[in-house]
């Protein structure tokens, strides 16, 4: 295979999230993406700064494409159903894009203030809807929003993992867990105005 010309940052991207789509995170190295775009490992290095700057650019990506996906879900949506969309829009990024929603999750210090604020963007999106739905404080609502995630990213890792094995409909259980959840916060803001009512 001849070697490419005017290769940008974007082509080494894409064909590194495939890899990573296909074969996992793991499977992307300098020797196979080079590979797969026809050229020398040591020309990467023209572009990208060595595997940890490779997985830094796909995870700064990741979050990127996540972030629109969320506000698409839920734009133009009132409360528990923008919630709902963005907890089945998450999941169906995590589905049909294995390799880059683990690229999502490379961490690479809490120094690298691109990625804090990237992932800022994702986390700002959910704790502020999370927060207009229930009327939360700022600190209640981050408490929800890390709630949220972690129920999301549960599901994801387990089906990732194929340990959803028997025979009910994947989908009908992360609706009825989401709205589950979502039912809790109801239950707890009803509780909590009842408690600031009988003060008054």
């Amino acid at each position: 295979m001849s070697p490419r010309t005017g290769l940008k940052i974007s082509v080494i991207l894409q064909a590194a999230e495939e890899i990573a789509n296909a074969k996992g995170l793991g499977e992307v190295t300098l020797t196979s993406l080079a590979q797969k775009l026809g050229i020398r490992p040591p020309s990467l290095y023209n572009h990208i700064e060595g595997l940890n700057g490779l997985r830094k650019v796909m995870a700064l990506d990741s979050l990127d494409q996540l972030e629109e996906l969320l506000l698409v879900a839920s734009k133009d949506q009132k409360e528990d159903v923008a919630l709902v969309n963005m907890g089945k829009a998450y999941l169906s990024f995590a589905r049909e894009r294995p390799g880059l929603y683990e690229a999502m999750l490379y961490a690479p210090g809490a120094e690298d203030e691109e990625l804090r604020h990237a992932g800022d963007g994702v986390n700002s999106l959910i704790t502020s809807t999370i927060q207009k739905a229930f009327h939360l404080n700022n600190l209640e609502a981050l408490h929800a929003a890390r709630g949220f995630r972690s129920l999301l990213h549960g599901f994801a890792s387990l089906e990732q993992q194929g340990s959803f094995g028997m025979m009910y409909e994947i989908e009908d259980s992360i609706e009825y867990n989401i709205e589950a959840f979502l039912a809790g916060l109801h239950a707890k803001n009803e509780s909590k105005q009842v408690q600031a009512d009988a003060t008054l």
